[in-house]
């Protein structure tokens, strides 16, 4: 018999929007964060979510660029 090993799942996370650098990030988990980015792309990040995605728990990750 034939066993099949699979490679181990990494959750990269799916891309949910973007404003200049910064990423808005959502994982599997149902974590997300906000990646990267100038503080002006931030703000207007941190604003969109207050207007469209009001209950959303968020991560900043400063610096961070997509790994």
């Amino acid at each position: 018999m034939k066993m099949k090993f699979f490679p181990r799942f990494s959750d990269e996370g799916e891309l949910i929007a973007s404003w200049g650098e910064a990423r808005l990030i959502k994982y599997l988990d149902g974590k997300t964060e906000l990646r990267g980015g100038s503080k002006e792309h931030r703000l207007a990040a941190q604003e969109w979510i207050a207007l469209f995605w009001h209950e959303a728990v968020v991560r900043e990750v400063v610096g961070g660029g997509v790994d």
